[in-house]
């Protein structure tokens, strides 16, 4: 059965794809439900864009390639597509936009928008095999006859989140059609560490503060989580994009806090404190303590000299770890890498080494920062994809 274009992936990508690329469009996707990445993103409520997403907010071996989507179909244009639906929304923090009431609303919305294209969609399709040959590309669906068609769309995303279907078919295609895929990573996980710091990051699992991570000379002031098998919290998950194996992360305990004033002021005001106590003042009384004794801090401020308090200042403010590894693809938002840009148009997403085929969203080596920006990259890559196609037609 033959269709003018077919979509690999009813993700946010394919399905934004699908809604622009004209009549005569399937989508495909192995999984029993569309969307199914949108449904658990963002707590359930999906952090569908944000404000501030530019192509400085995003990783990638060509940091130029992502700015002509971006620039094409932004924020505002899917800002404006909510809108339209009558999806109440609501910003969080960092110009993080949430749905109100459910992912599902972006999900019911996308599904709309395919309708109204004309496209289709068929779930629990496993393509088994593609070829492609003068006349188009040729695809075979477990259970279904052999499909055809002149425009392939690659929107299977990466390697995360193995337990809802992800594979990494997107690299296996790439490769067929011999595009480079780089480097493949988890991203936007939480790291773990050695026995060494989780005895004190265990007893705090779930105490939270804000803090500045710093890695490889990028810094994040967000919110840190400890966790049972080690750090996690908006600062970690993005660092961990610009962090690899071997190396240290610096963080910053206080960062809006001039560390060795507050101490000081401490002193002054009440030297009979402990300094664990004091140092409740300025973090979490669970951490304070944990971190007390962690460096020995029993004494009183007043026993305590200059030299020394700017010892603990310095401690506070540059506490450098060596975290042991990731929790991988299990819990990785997203991948970082994918299929190379160096064959793909930045206009249309289109490969320049076989003509018809595309490559959109996380399938690209395109990653964004936590905060909506890698579905800002599914909205404009897909409609950059989509549009080119219909545009042909």
């Amino acid at each position: 059965m033959y269709h003018e274009t077919i979509i690999l992936g009813a993700g946010a990508a394919g399905l934004m794809a699908a809604a622009h690329a004209g009549p005569g469009t399937l989508v495909l996707d192995h999984a029993k439900a569309p969307g199914e990445k949108i449904r658990i993103s963002g707590g359930g409520r999906c952090n569908f864009t944000n404000l501030y997403a530019g192509p400085e907010n995003f990783l990638s071996e060509n940091p130029h390639f992502a700015k002509s989507a971006l620039a094409r179909y932004t924020q505002w244009d899917f800002i404006d597509l909510v809108n339209r639906h009558g999806i109440p929304w609501h910003e969080k923090t960092l110009g993080q936009l949430f749905c109100d009431t459910s992912a599902k609303d972006i999900i019911a919305m996308l599904l709309a928008e395919l309708n109204r294209a004309g496209a289709d969609l068929r779930l629990q399709a496993e393509v088994t095999e593609i070829s492609h040959g003068h006349d188009g590309f040729t695809l075979s669906v477990a259970r279904d006859p052999k499909l055809t068609c002149s425009n392939l769309v690659i929107a299977t995303g990466g390697k995360s989140i193995p337990k809802m279907g992800a594979s990494g078919l997107a690299y296996r295609i790439a490769d067929q059609f011999g595009h480079r895929v780089t480097e493949t990573r988890p991203a936007l996980v939480p790291l773990t560490f050695g026995p060494d710091i989780l005895s004190l990051t265990k007893p705090l699992a779930g105490v939270s503060l804000p803090v500045r991570v710093t890695c490889n000379g990028v810094s994040f002031d967000e919110a840190l989580l400890f966790t049972h098998r080690g750090l996690s919290g908006p600062a970690i998950l993005q660092i961990s994009s610009y962090w690899r194996e071997t190396e240290t992360i610096s963080i910053n305990l206080l960062p809006e806090t001039d560390a060795l004033d507050a101490l000081k002021t401490a002193r002054t005001e009440n030297g009979r404190r402990a300094i664990g106590t004091a140092l409740a003042d300025l973090l979490p009384s669970r951490f304070a303590a944990a971190w007390a004794d962690l460096h020995g801090l029993h004494g009183q401020l007043a026993n305590t000299p200059d030299t020394r308090l700017e010892e603990i200042a310095n401690a506070l403010t540059s506490w450098t770890l060596n975290p042991a590894g990731s929790e991988g693809y299990r819990t990785a938002e997203v991948t970082l890498g994918g299929v190379a840009t160096d064959a793909l148009d930045s206009r249309t997403m289109q490969s320049t080494l076989v003509p018809g085929l595309y490559y959109i969203g996380e399938a690209v080596d395109v990653t964004g920062w936590l905060g909506g920006y890698n579905f800002q990259w599914a909205w404009s890559s897909g409609w950059a994809a989509g549009t080119a196609i219909a545009a042909r037609a």
